[in-house]
């Protein structure tokens, strides 16, 4: 499946992550907040950009429509993990 390959890329569900709840950031404060390289940082937003689920405006890197639906879907599977850890 096309997108769980997305998605199992070095950091890819991290940089989603870091862009939740609306949440508009530059490269440099992305960067920081997703503890990556900047080369792999510049991948993984160019391959999230392609896939339609990341954009870059005038205020920064931002979930598109389509990455913020993604990330709702996941927010059960991240409630279920917090749960299991908990264990």
């Amino acid at each position: 499946m096309v997108l769980l390959d997305l998605l199992g890329r070095r950091w890819a569900l991290r940089v989603i992550w870091e862009l939740r709840e609306s949440r508009r950031l530059n490269f440099r404060d992305l960067l920081a907040a997703s503890e990556t390289s900047p080369s792999v940082l510049n991948t993984r937003l160019s391959d999230l950009r392609a896939a339609g689920l990341v954009a870059h405006g005038e205020d920064g890197y931002a979930l598109t429509d389509w990455g913020t639906d993604l990330l709702a879907r996941f927010l059960p599977l991240h409630d279920w993990a917090e749960k299991w850890a908990k264990r």
